[in-house]
């Protein structure tokens, strides 16, 4: 249904962007700019995607586009970086092996990364409508609790969903904890960004106050902003694509739980999490969403300059942080283990 979806839309062009690009891996170490600014190693593994001026630090002030001289993204102004925490499987006798991510429907010759989205209505709706504003240089946010490990901790992040795809193209059902079971095509995992800001700040101490979820409904149905946060943004959405089917003929942990692990050590799949610094040009990004660009596809044609899946795949940093992070691992890097929550319906 969701890629009948996508072909409907696909055939009626949109009167407003709709947007859905990939981004290559740039790289995967122990950095964290935005929870963690300044230290080398972070806690745990990331995997980051996007302009090559990613670093530790990453201050308030940082001129993105500027210190860039590459992308890993397929419009070729967008400096933004984009990153989420890296999944593993735990092995019957408890050590540990980085899971692979992979390019996404399209772009299956990527190294890695993840596909992007901002959507100024719901994917589903043939008339991208909405007017909405860009995010502004000096721009971030953060998605998820790094501590949840029951539904009830997960349940106030409840975009932050897990699909287990027996088919390549499958997008449902969602559920908000690791599948049980063994996927056929892997997990794909989706995050999706509040969509209300409170149109003054830029970030918050917690990277999450300044934004919000509408006040009713959802911005699928077009809930409204709350008086708080009334400025209306495009949703920022990831998907990620991990390939666990390479897992599935090991033998799996004897008591009979999921294998697969954050790189932080949760187990439960609650604390599924992201973080997004915007970066794109000058005033490239609201440029993008004023035009009737869909997806990638077309977006040529109205100015926009995206590049090549090599030329993403070209773009790369060396990891600062010194570890082995891609062997079988006596424990994840950081020291952390497989943490499971209490049982939760």
């Amino acid at each position: 249904m969701y890629w009948q979806s996508l072909l409907v839309l696909a055939l009626a062009a949109p009167s407003r962007a709709i947007v859905r690009f990939h981004c290559s891996q740039l790289v995967r170490e122990r950095l964290d700019p935005l929870v963690e600014p300044g230290a080398n190693p972070s806690a745990h593994v990331h995997q980051i995607v996007g302009g090559n001026s990613f670093n530790a630090t990453m201050e308030p002030g940082k001129d993105m586009p500027g210190e860039s001289t590459c992308t890993t993204c397929t419009f070729a102004d967008d400096f933004s970086n984009y990153w989420t925490a890296i999944m593993y499987f735990r092995a019957k006798n408890g050590t540990y092996k980085r899971v692979p991510n992979i390019g996404n429907n399209q772009f299956e010759k990527a190294n890695g990364g993840l596909t992007i989205y901002y959507m100024q209505d719901a994917i589903y709706d043939q008339n991208q409508k909405s007017n909405v504003t860009a995010f502004k240089p000096g721009f971030r946010m953060f998605i998820g609790d790094v501590h949840a490990r029951t539904l009830a901790e997960a349940s106030r992040y409840r975009y932050l969903t897990y699909t287990c795809l027996d088919t390549w193209t499958q997008r449902s059902p969602e559920m908000i904890a690791f599948p049980q079971r063994k996927c056929k095509e892997g997990i794909m995992t989706t995050l999706r960004f509040p969509t209300c800001w409170d149109g003054k700040n830029l970030d918050s101490p917690d990277h999450m106050s300044h934004m919000s979820y509408p006040e009713t409904g959802t911005f699928e149905s077009g809930g409204p902003c709350p008086a708080t946060h009334p400025v209306r943004t495009a949703q920022v959405m990831f998907e990620v694509l991990w390939d666990t089917k390479q897992f599935n003929e090991l033998e799996w942990p004897a008591d009979g739980r999921n294998p697969f692990v954050w790189s932080f050590g949760d187990a439960t799949g609650y604390a599924n999490h992201a973080d997004y610094v915007f970066g794109w040009k000058e005033d490239s990004l609201q440029k993008v969403l004023d035009s009737p660009c869909y997806f990638y596809t077309n977006c040529s044609e109205y100015g926009h300059k995206l590049q090549s899946v090599d030329d993403m795949n070209k773009c790369a940093q060396k990891p600062v942080v010194g570890e082995d992070i891609d062997g079988w691992l006596d424990a994840l890097p950081g020291g952390y283990h497989s943490q499971y929550g209490p049982a939760s319906g």
